[in-house]
């Protein structure tokens, strides 16, 4: 799973998803859901930063000290979901505003709701953090080097590991296609507690394998001499919550 500081919690397709007119509605009123989706995470942010200041310290297994921040939030799925509805509830509300049209001030009504129902269930269910958390890696710069790889196109990510051995999300894919050669991956710079990374190369974007068969140290490249491995495990989204935690009922939306 991401991390909620990763990237965007979900996006236009997600919004589509759970609402088939979004995209019509936002073009007719001239929405910018992209910027929706950004406002409707910096609310979340602003709310998940006041849970998690007001968890007490006493309540938290050793490793969580001092208290966690959004930093080791991970995306379940119920705070997907109440990114996903709170978004929808932003567009339906700026679309009433200047339309005064009732059959949206229908959806925003519905959407508020929706996205209360998603907040109770985070509650309930614990948020879910990472002890340790790894953030989503940059995509990696690659060159041709000397070596004897069959000429085509390969598709190449990453992802941080920590000391735990616990992977980060994958970059976005880049691609190189080689003639007479090999390739070479060089990492961006290692983001906090990152202590190696492994690498994935497929020649389908759908058959990316790991290549490496222990964490490349920090700052090492990564040549492949070799025939690719095409079995095996495949890149991941992130990690796994280590910890749910329940949240207390702070914050009351109006």
């Amino acid at each position: 799973m991401p991390l909620f500081t990763d990237a965007p919690v979900s996006n236009i397709p997600d919004l589509s998803a759970y609402d088939s007119q979004v995209i019509d509605v936002a073009s007719t009123e001239g929405i910018d859901l992209t910027r929706k989706l950004a406002a409707a995470q910096d609310d979340l942010a602003v709310e998940l930063s006041v849970l998690l200041a007001n968890l007490k310290l006493a309540d938290q297994p050793l490793w969580l000290t001092p208290s966690p921040n959004l930093a080791n939030v991970v995306v379940t799925k119920p705070l997907r979901l109440w990114h996903i509805y709170l978004s929808l509830e932003m567009v339906y509300r700026d679309a009433y505003n200047s339309e005064l049209n009732d059959r949206y001030a229908g959806k925003r009504d519905q959407f508020h709701q929706l996205a209360e129902c998603a907040r109770e269930k985070l509650i309930q269910s614990g948020i879910g953090l990472v002890a340790e958390p790894v953030a989503e890696a940059a995509t990696p710069q690659l060159i041709t080097i000397p070596g004897a790889l069959p000429d085509g196109s390969y598709f190449v990510t990453m992802a941080w590991v920590n000391a735990a051995g616990e992977e980060g999300a994958s970059a976005v894919p880049a691609a190189i296609t080689t003639s007479g050669s090999s390739l070479q991956v060089q990492p961006p710079a290692a983001p906090e507690k990152a202590t190696g990374w492994n690498v994935y190369i497929g020649s389908e974007l759908d058959a990316m394998v790991l290549q490496n068969q222990s964490p490349i140290d920090v700052g090492t490249v990564w040549q492949q001499l070799t025939p690719l491995a095409t079995a095996g495990h495949r890149p991941g989204t992130g990690q796994n919550p280590t910890y749910l935690k329940p949240l207390p009922r702070v914050i009351q939306r109006g």
